[in-house]
């Protein structure tokens, strides 16, 4: 299987979560084992040689994503969670959404200072989500070697919230 092939795994579920929203559905990707595993191949071959010591998952797709990938790159694999869902100290990032505010958290000793850190979650679209989570790991001095996703929505241009960083994604529409 190509990457190119990929595509034709993601189905589009017309009017949601709301009307006029077509949604990338990955469940129909993730279902099927070889199309899964083109997808974690080609994310870690993007990042191959950036020496990733730990991969941080964006709640709850990114996880999928990011433990599988921090396994194949022999990374160690760290969740970024809604609020209170981590049971030890935190620190945490409130930032807007569309629709409303949403919190973010990590625990505090989770990446040591000046650690090489990729940051993975199944879709880029306005990246409100993966800036804030950057704000999060900037904070707790963390290099940032790069930024992956599965899928980029490229016209909502979310790429433009993440300058100055390595941004990859399997597939574009």
């Amino acid at each position: 299987m190509k990457v190119s092939d990929l595509k034709k795994h993601i189905r589009d579920i017309p009017d949601f979560p709301k009307e006029g929203i077509i949604f990338k559905d990955i469940s129909t990707l993730l279902k099927n084992p070889q199309a899964f595993g083109k997808s974690i191949d080609a994310l870690a071959v993007a990042f191959k040689k950036a020496r990733v010591k730990y991969v941080v998952g964006v709640e709850a797709r990114g996880f999928i994503f990011g433990a599988a990938l921090a396994y194949k790159l022999g990374a160690g694999f760290i969740p970024v969670r809604k609020k209170g869902k981590l049971p030890y100290k935190t620190k945490s990032v409130t930032y807007q959404l569309e629709y409303g505010m949403d919190t973010l958290e990590i625990h505090e000793d989770a990446i040591p200072p000046n650690a090489r850190v990729l940051v993975v979650d199944d879709l880029l679209a306005t990246g409100g989500t993966v800036k804030a989570v950057i704000d999060l790991l900037m904070s707790q001095k963390a290099k940032i070697v790069g930024v992956a996703f599965l899928v980029e929505l490229q016209f909502l241009k979310g790429k433009e919230k993440l300058k100055d960083l390595p941004i990859y994604s399997v597939i574009q529409y």
